[in-house]
């Protein structure tokens, strides 16, 4: 089953520094029949003005991946860790048994981002954060963060999840194989995909379950965000 969920649809919410957009029910936006996928939770896609961001607030108990889009944004914790992850790459925080951070646009232009939440495994683990530049992988997915074995210089996950992402020129196609018991959601970041003839826009979810692989096509060149996940 493929279903395409258009950016038209999704929840919004909008103020003088964050306009965002939610492809599950989130704050202010219910949706009973979006209340996750999964173990994924929160899909979010965000677009904060330069010199803001979210001031210091708490979480706990989720896995929480940042991919940046366009810009950078800065993350600072009360555990210590500070650092800058720009376009293309991806941070992680392991919320676990509690943090307070913050996430800030310290640039001189809009960063968009879409902030992925994951449900773990375990609650209570340690907290913790990373992040990781990736080349961008130019005719394929490459493996962001994982939770799984064998899963070479991603970021780790404490879920059995996977966050894949990357790049096809016009005409390109991937093929993706789930395991048993496991779907997807993706989000062209820009761009346009036909996921097994379903035709995809860009910021547009599909979701992708009962189905061993799918074929992803690029109707034109495209930047891909993809988290597979049990469902």
């Amino acid at each position: 089953m493929i279903e395409l969920r258009p950016f038209s649809s999704l929840g919004q919410f909008s103020n003088e520094w964050l306009n965002a957009r939610h492809h599950f029910s989130f704050g202010g936006y219910r949706d009973p029949r979006r209340m996750g996928f999964g173990r994924l939770r929160v899909w979010n896609d965000d677009e904060i003005a330069p010199g803001t961001g979210f001031d210091p607030h708490p979480h706990r108990d989720m896995e929480i991946i940042t991919y940046i889009r366009d810009g950078a944004i800065t993350h600072r914790d009360n555990l210590g860790n500070e650092g800058r992850t720009e376009a293309g790459d991806v941070q992680v925080m392991h919320a676990g048994s509690g943090i307070v951070h913050a996430e800030m646009n310290l640039e001189s232009i809009p960063t968009r981002l879409f902030q992925i939440w994951i449900m773990p495994d375990r609650t209570g683990v340690e907290p913790g954060w990373g992040t990781r530049q990736f080349p961008r992988a130019g005719d394929g997915l490459r493996l962001l963060a994982s939770g799984q074995p064998g899963a070479g210089d991603a970021l780790p996950l404490n879920a059995d999840a996977a966050v894949w992402a990357g790049s096809l020129a016009a005409g390109a196609e991937v093929r993706h194989v789930f395991g048993a018991g496991r779907g997807g959601y993706l989000v062209p970041v820009s761009g346009s995909v036909s996921v097994d003839g379903v035709v995809a826009g860009a910021r547009d979810g599909v979701a992708i379950s009962d189905l061993s692989e799918v074929t992803i096509i690029a109707r034109e060149a495209v930047e891909l965000v993809l988290v597979d996940v049990p469902v």
